[in-house]
């Protein structure tokens, strides 16, 4: 419930109207709730379906990476758009920035290491494809890994064609794919996020070629500058959502 239904309610019951910090104090302490965000789920996805993987297919492979018998990986891609990042800045007057003609794509296909947060990369300024997924393939194979590889990925088409599955096979590399609507299981995800708050807030960019070179150079800085706040932010910990926290429609 909102605030104003909580104060509402505390009225009904007990007869006694409370002020709006009162109530605050009461959820909070008394009661120990949070204030959160409503979460959005896309209409179509299966709420029982990430927890069932995460448990029969995620957590076993990721206990084989921890025992150092498997190398697992998280891939996705990103596609970073040049355009005005309207950020909040500490100024006597407001400020205007000129938006560039278009919106320019750099596009970065990714793969995690799920413990050492290695990331390997295949970019370009037009389009992620098969291609671009066998040569990451290709790229992991030529690390001479002395353990089995597994992907976790999404179910993007260009990474579920025969010719991404071929050479996956041919290179003894396994690709196991989440579930439909379940990017809270691939970790790769909040790396994206934290490149994006490192590049993109309150940062302007005069043109693409300096866009591409900060996004590049912060991909870059992963297990170094970054590695530190990478390493709190990358845990094994994935979020799965209960029956009970989903509201009908």
């Amino acid at each position: 419930m909102n605030h104003a239904e909580a104060q509402s309610e505390i009225t009904r019951l007990t007869s006694i109207e409370r002020s709006a910090s009162q109530v605050r104090h009461f959820l909070h302490d008394q009661l120990g709730m949070r204030c959160r965000k409503v979460g959005m789920l896309p209409a179509k996805a299966d709420p029982d379906a990430p927890a069932t993987y995460k448990q029969d297919v995620l957590e076993p492979g990721l206990a084989e990476a921890q025992a150092g018998t498997r190398a697992v990986f998280f891939v996705d891609a990103a596609h970073f758009v040049l355009a005005p990042f309207l950020g909040l800045l500490w100024c006597f007057q407001r400020v205007f920035i000129r938006a560039l003609a278009g919106r320019p794509r750099f596009k970065v296909l990714g793969a995690l290491n799920a413990l050492t947060h290695e990331l390997i990369t295949v970019t370009n300024d037009t389009y992620i494809n098969a291609e671009s997924v066998c040569d990451l393939l290709r790229k992991l194979a030529a690390l001479h890994l002395s353990v089995p590889i597994t992907l976790f990925l999404d179910n993007a088409r260009y990474q579920k064609c025969a010719v991404v599955l071929e050479l996956a096979c041919s290179l003894h590399i396994e690709l196991c794919f989440l579930p439909t609507y379940s990017p809270n299981l691939n970790l790769i995800e909040r790396l994206w996020k934290f490149i994006k708050k490192d590049c993109r807030y309150s940062e302007y960019y005069a043109d693409f070629a300096s866009f591409k070179t900060a996004i590049s150079e912060s991909l870059s800085k992963t297990d170094t500058e970054h590695k530190s706040a990478l390493d709190s932010l990358l845990t094994l910990k994935f979020q799965t959502f209960e029956k009970a926290q989903i509201v009908p429609v």
